[in-house]
C-alpha cells in the first residue's frame, strides 16, 4: 500500500485533528481521567509548578508524535510491530515486550477504574463496572479501524465538552477558592520538570500505539502538523481538571478519586452521572485503543504471509483473552498503588526502547535521503 494510496480522499479531519483525538483517547485513561494521576504527578510541584510540569509534558508530546508521525509515513509503518521492526531491526522484540507490559498495567489500572467508578456512582460491586468496561472493548475492537475512529472522534466530543462544563460548574461552586489557591502559591515548586518527563515518558508510547490511523496523512507536512496540534489536543482536558484541583490543593493529592470529590463539592444535580459516564467513555476509547493496536499488528503479520486480515471473531476473541487476565489482576491491587509502582518503571523503559533510537536512528532516518517509503515484507 502506498503512500499516496493510503491519504487518498482524507478529510482536513482525518489528517490534522484524529491523529491528536487518538494520542489523547490512548493517554487520558482511567488515572487521567479520574484526575488520580495529576494528583501524583503534578500537585506534589504546587499550582504553578504542576502547570509548568503539564505543560513540559505537552511539549514533550508534540515533537514525539511529530517525529513518530513523519518517520512511520517514510517508511510505512501502521502497525507497532513493522514501525518498530524497521527502525530497530532484530531488535524490535525489546519494544514488544514493553509494550505487553504496558497493557497489562494499564488495562488493569482501567478495570480499577471503572470498578471503582461504578461502586461510588451506582452503588454496583466493584466487578460490575470491569465487566461492563471490558465487553465494551471486545464490542468495539472486534469490527477494526474505522469503527476504532469514530468511537475516537464522538468521544473526544463527550469529553471535552464535559470538562469545560466542569470547570464552568467549579468556577461557580468554588471559583473563589481556586482563585486563592494559584494566588497563594509561590513560583513553580518541588521537582516539577522529574514529574512532567515522568508523565510524558510513559505516557508517549500512545504515538506508536495510534499509527493505525495514519493512514489518512498524505505528506511529510500532515504528519509534522498532526503531530505538533497532537500534544495540546491531549493535554487540554488535563489543564481544565488541574486546575479545577488547584481549589482544595494540598489535599487533593490525598484523594484516590479526586474527580469524585469534586463533583461531590460542586453539588450539581445530575452532573455528577454524566462526569462519570464520561470517564467511563475515556476509559474505554483508551482500552480500545491499546488492544486495537495489538489487533493491527496480528493482521499486519497475518496479511504480510499472504492471507486475509483478521475478522471480527478473531479480534474479539484476542480482545477477550488479554482483558480476562488483566481484569484479574484490576481486582488484586488497588488503582493508587498501580499507578505509583508501576508508571515510573515504564517511563524509564520507554525512553529506552522507544524514545532514545527515535530522536537518534529515526531522526537519521528521516535525514537520509529517499523516493518512497520503506515497503519490506514482514515475516
Amino acid at each position: 500500500m502506498s503512500v499516496g494510496e493510503t491519504g487518498s480522499g482524507s478529510s482536513w479531519f482525518q489528517r490534522y485533528l484524529l491523529p491528536g483525538f487518538a494520542l489523547k483517547a490512548v493517554i487520558i485513561g482511567g488515572g487521567y481521567a479520574t484526575g488520580r494521576e495529576l494528583a501524583e504527578y503534578f500537585v506534589p510541584s504546587g499550582p504553578w509548578g504542576g502547570l509548568s510540569a503539564m505543560l513540559l509534558a505537552t511539549l514533550i508530546w508534540s515533537g514525539v508524535a511529530a517525529l513518530t508521525f513523519a518517520l512511520a509515513l517514510k517508511m510505512g509503518a501502521y502497525d507497532y510491530r513493522s514501525f518498530f521492526q524497521r527502525l530497530l531491526g532484530p531488535a524490535w522484540v525489546a519494544f514488544e515486550i514493553a509494550y505487553l507490559i504496558f497493557v497489562v498495567l494499564i488495562l488493569a489500572v482501567f478495570g480499577a477504574a471503572a470498578g471503582a467508578i461504578g461502586a461510588a456512582t451506582f452503588g454496583w460491586p466493584e466487578l460490575a463496572g470491569s465487566v461492563l468496561l471490558a465487553v465494551s472493548i471486545v464490542a468495539f475492537t472486534a469490527f477494526g479501524t474505522e469503527i476504532v475512529e469514530k468511537l475516537f472522534k464522538y468521544a473526544t466530543m463527550l469529553i471535552y465538552s464535559v470538562y469545560a462544563l466542569f470547570l464552568i460548574f467549579a468556577l461557580t461552586s468554588f471559583g473563589d477558592l481556586i482563585v486563592q489557591g494559584f494566588a497563594s502559591a509561590p513560583r513553580p515548586s518541588g521537582n516539577w520538570v522529574a514529574g512532567g518527563l515522568t508523565y510524558a515518558s510513559y505516557n508517549i508510547v500512545g504515538a506508536v500505539i495510534i499509527l493505525p490511523v495514519l493512514r489518512h496523512l498524505t505528506s511529510q507536512r500532515d504528519a509534522v502538523i498532526a503531530g505538533l496540534i497532537a500534544g495540546p489536543l491531549t493535554m487540554l482536558p488535563a489543564i481544565l481538571f488541574f486546575v479545577s484541583m488547584m481549589a482544595f490543593y494540598p489535599s487533593i493529592g490525598a484523594e484516590t478519586l479526586p474527580s469524585d470529590f469534586l463533583l461531590r463539592q460542586m453539588a450539581v444535580p445530575g452532573f455528577h452521572v454524566l462526569f462519570q459516564l464520561m470517564i467511563f467513555a475515556a476509559l474505554l476509547e483508551s482500552g480500545v485503543g491499546a488492544i486495537h493496536a495489538i489487533n493491527e499488528r496480528i493482521s499486519g503479520v497475518v496479511e504480510a504471509r499472504g492471507r486475509p486480515p483478521i475478522g471480527t471473531a478473531v479480534r474479539a476473541g484476542i480482545g477477550s483473552v488479554i482483558l480476562v487476565g488483566c481484569m484479574f489482576v484490576a481486582a488484586r491491587i488497588g488503582l493508587v498503588d498501580l499507578i505509583a509502582s508501576g508508571y515510573r518503571f515504564l517511563a524509564w523503559l520507554f525512553l529506552a526502547v522507544f524514545v532514545l533510537p527515535l530522536i537518534t536512528i529515526g531522526t537519521w532516518r528521516l535525514l537520509r535521503p529517499s523516493t518512497a517509503p520503506h515497503m519490506e515484507a514482514l515475516p
